[in-house]
């Protein structure tokens, strides 16, 4: 073989050598580009389902957003309170109540009667604001879908009726009974006059959520320490461990003197 021709093939294989470098090179470029692209898509993906499990856990609002569209006749500042009585009383009491909450039920139940026979004899007016604290603390929607009805009834004229039947047939607090709007409205059937196209309406629309909403918030900025919270004239009488119905019914009594 010719020097010449020895020359040629090694120029050959050089070239071949560098070649295969080359692809080598390119093929290393590529699979970069793949991992590089996969990351991006797998970062992408995570920070999807970083915002979907983020979201998951709060309350898009959907059944509380829209208007705060207060109940008829409710007073107080933003008309955030619900009274009953005449307003020539000259005592108050507000009430700060929760339709889960059982402590709620044991007030009403050990109170009711005092607090109906002092503002039917026009010597006590009582101002009720609804929360929804156990929704909060338990998960569900009853405390919120039970306001929003109370407020209906108000809208008819019936609150103090159903308030007290709402009570009466509380559900275990752990039970959410009162997401359920037919039993909403079955328990309407039991005031007179209350179940009526126009309350079914109210009920199922959710007219007042973002109402009830905005006396939640009311309670929480108030700096109670829970529910019931009730306040004779001003005065926090719930904490008294002195308190008695016979003892509420002399002070206000003692006030209308």
């Amino acid at each position: 073989m010719s020097e010449k021709n020895r020359e040629g093939r090694r120029t050959a294989r050089q070239k071949l050598a560098a070649e295969r470098e080359k692809q080598k090179s390119r093929d290393k470029r590529r699979r970069a580009l793949i991992v590089g692209a996969s990351v991006v898509g797998v970062l992408g993906l995570a920070a999807v389902i970083g915002v979907i499990a983020a979201n998951a856990g709060k309350d898009d609002g959907s059944e509380s957003s829209g208007p705060v569209v207060a109940p008829s006749g409710a007073q107080g500042k933003d008309s955030l309170a619900i009274p009953v009585g005449k307003e020539s009383a000259k005592s108050t009491l507000v009430i700060w109540e929760d339709f889960r909450c059982p402590a709620c039920k044991a007030f009403e139940l050990a109170y009711r009667d005092t607090i109906h026979e002092l503002t039917d004899a026009g010597q006590l007016k009582v101002e009720y604001h609804l929360a929804t604290i156990i929704d909060g603390n338990m998960g569900g929607t009853g405390s919120r879908k039970a306001a929003n009805a109370a407020a209906c009834a108000q809208d008819a004229g019936k609150f103090p009726a159903y308030h007290d039947v709402l009570f009466t047939d509380q559900p275990a607090e752990s039970d959410d009974a009162y997401a359920d709007e037919d039993k909403l409205l079955d328990l309407a059937g039991k005031v007179d006059g209350l179940d009526t196209t126009a309350f079914q309406e109210c009920v199922k629309n959710g007219t007042h959520n973002s109402w009830v909403e905005k006396s939640n918030e009311a309670f929480r900025s108030g700096g109670f320490s829970g529910t019931p919270t009730v306040l004779l004239d001003g005065k926090n009488v719930y904490q008294d461990r002195s308190m008695t119905p016979a003892k509420l019914k002399q002070l206000v009594e003692d006030a209308n003197k």
